[in-house]
């Protein structure tokens, strides 16, 4: 156990036209010091995950988590960017730090404001995280990519309309008890399963319910050695984490096997001397709910071709043999992106310290994260364990 979170701050997502980069990131970070019960003076490092590809005419962010005190000025402060995973990225390069004593307390916040932003250059700014030689005049922007990777899952493997529409059940259901959830509502299977108005066809076969949600939000956490953290009020451990970076362009390997995502998993419940089996959930990384289907897959849960079992068969409800998405995931929280990564360990570190309220596993004991940048470009595994 190299590091450990023992503090932690959370904002609701959804569209905030009143709040400003900044302030997001100045209230999660006063909310994250407080809660880990130290003063401002005694973080020696801070890490911002903040994408922005154009989402904010502020570029040059890092230093603006100063903002949250003056005693933190003068305290070595890094951007971290690596697609929808910037947020993990954050939290692995903040563990990193912890592990080589470089700082005793680190905090890490990720932040993003896409709402504030028009429909049209949203979609172009999701679209960097693709490879723009090849993939930069898919129709539908980043919805156009995974549409594309539906298509061709659908083709190889039969039509899984009905276990997307199972997958954005079971996630909006699950959403409707987070407080944080951007969207708070149960839609049912059937109104996820047929187009209408409401929910008409976006890209391919995905509709509006197979989309996860443009939003705006912050979340931060703070870090430290696992010594230091067992004299504090909270304690949740990284039992292991991994970081597996693949090709960008999709046309360099099969996108429907999600490698990079099998490997980061393999790696983390290596390192941790685990199996899936011994997980308590997963915060998975539905931006499409295809991408949930493929990462069943990826994660070891069942065989190539066959996630449409685990939920058909409710493996991973929250009364499932493994739950997947308690929180509701991007799905029904919404998917500010540089913050995503960074909310999936906050609320990962809610459930096994029984923090979780209405969204809690019973007995959680040990959380698996993956959080993905691109189209599973970038890959992050981490593996949670409360230390008291």
């Amino acid at each position: 156990m190299t590091a450990a979170i023992v503090g932690w701050a959370h904002l609701p997502f959804g569209k905030h036209a009143e709040e400003t980069v900044e302030s997001m990131i100045v209230k999660a970070a006063t909310d994250a010091i407080i809660d880990a019960g130290i003063e401002p003076q005694d973080v020696g490092e801070i890490y911002l995950g903040h994408f922005n590809a154009g989402f904010s005419r502020q570029d040059f962010t890092a230093s603006l988590v100063l903002q949250a005190d003056p005693a933190l000025r003068f305290t070595p402060a890094t951007r971290v960017e690596n697609a929808c995973a910037t947020g993990s990225a954050a939290v692995h390069q903040g563990v990193r730090a912890i592990a080589t004593g470089s700082a005793r307390f680190v905090l890490v916040v990720g932040v993003e404001q896409m709402t504030t932003t028009p429909g049209p250059e949203i979609g172009q700014n999701l679209l960097k995280a693709s490879y723009l030689k090849e993939e930069g005049d898919i129709p539908a922007g980043f919805a156009g990519v995974f549409g594309k990777i539906a298509d061709a899952y659908f083709q190889r493997h039969g039509d899984q309309s009905d276990a997307l529409a199972k997958i954005a059940a079971k996630n909006h259901r699950n959403g409707v008890n987070n407080p944080y959830a951007q969207m708070r509502k149960d839609f049912g299977f059937e109104f996820c399963r047929q187009e209408s108005d409401k929910n008409p066809f976006v890209a391919g076969p995905l509709k509006r319910t197979d989309c996860s949600l443009v939003s705006d939000g912050a979340a931060a956490l703070v870090l430290t050695d696992p010594a230091t953290a067992l004299g504090l009020k909270k304690a949740v451990a990284f039992r292991a984490m991994a970081h597996v970076q693949d090709f960008l362009p999709m046309s360099k390997r099969d996108i429907l096997k999600f490698e990079g995502c099998q490997t980061a998993w393999g790696k983390a419940l290596a390192n941790a001397r685990l199996s899936l089996d011994d997980l308590s959930f997963v915060e998975t990384h539905d931006c499409f709910t295809i991408a949930e289907l493929i990462e069943y897959e990826a994660m070891g849960l069942v065989k190539e071709g066959e996630g449409a079992r685990a939920i058909l068969e409710g493996w991973t409800e929250m009364d499932g043999k493994l739950p997947v998405n308690p929180s509701g995931g991007l799905k029904a929280k919404g998917h500010p992106i540089g913050a995503t990564g960074v909310s999936m360990h906050v609320l990962t570190a809610m459930q096994l310290t029984g923090e979780a309220g209405g969204i809690q596993v019973k007995d959680a004991s040990i959380g698996g994260i993956f959080n993905m940048g691109g189209a599973a470009v970038a890959n992050y595994v981490s593996i949670l364990q409360a230390m008291k």
